[in-house]
């Protein structure tokens, strides 16, 4: 979501999150539904190139309940530098393979701050993710539309594509990211609009991930406006387990 200290919307769409390391695990059952988590510490937690916890360190972790239908539902959480001090994500969707290694997933998310009044936002979501030889690709748009108690009139739309390639008989994989925000408010550059980008390499051992990125976005230094609101560019660090 995101800091709305400073302005609901743009924190919300101007900013991508550093992958939160952890895979989750699966569990599966005869009823057709699989159960998986992790936990997660972070350097920063960056979402959509913005630090949403004063460039601090976050403590992060949720859960994912699937059917073999496609529907699933989840939550997620996080320490933040703002409201409360928590994050509490929910989300829900579909997800069906198209084709083999084509999957689409559509849903929503709701963003919540325990203890504070008007200040959840949901967002849908809409993704498709596939293979291309060695690399993972996955693109894909949300939006958060007008109307609500916390973005008033103001509306805004996200479009990302991430990359992840593995690196053969390795643990290691590199992943890329880059996103792009418009929103009737002011967010980052003077017509709404901020890029952001990442670029890093991830390893996991057993039930253990652990990745390294830099993070940033071309939101403009002047005034030193980036740095303020946590924008500027940095290498973040993760450690995660999966469940």
């Amino acid at each position: 979501m995101k800091n709305f200290s400073r302005a609901c919307l743009g924190m919300l769409l101007a900013a991508a999150a550093v992958p939160t390391a952890a895979h989750a695990q699966e569990e599966e059952d005869s009823s057709g539904i699989s159960i998986s988590g992790s936990a997660t510490v972070v350097s920063d937690y960056r979402f959509r190139g913005f630090s949403q916890s004063n460039e601090e360190a976050a403590i992060q972790g949720g859960f994912t309940i699937s059917h073999d239908s496609g529907l699933y539902v989840g939550t997620w959480g996080s320490s933040i530098g703002f409201a409360n001090g928590t994050e509490i994500d929910v989300v829900g969707g579909y997800s069906h393979e198209l084709v083999p290694g084509l999957t689409a997933d559509i849903g929503a998310t709701l963003y919540l701050y325990p203890g504070t009044s008007d200040s959840s936002i949901i967002e849908p979501y809409f993704s498709m993710s596939g293979d291309i030889g060695p690399a993972s690709i996955k693109t894909g748009i949300a939006w958060a539309p007008s109307g609500q108690d916390s973005l008033g009139d103001d509306s805004g739309v996200y479009i990302y594509s991430d990359a992840g390639v593995a690196i053969p008989s390795t643990p290691f994989s590199l992943n890329g990211h880059i996103g792009f925000a418009k929103s009737d408010s002011f967010l980052g550059g003077a017509d709404g609009s901020v890029v952001d980008y990442s670029v890093g390499v991830s390893a996991s051992w057993k039930a253990l991930t652990g990745s390294v990125a830099y993070v940033n976005t071309d939101a403009p230094k002047a005034l030193g406006y980036k740095e303020s609101v946590g924008a500027d560019g940095a290498v973040i660090f993760s450690l995660g387990v999966s469940f």
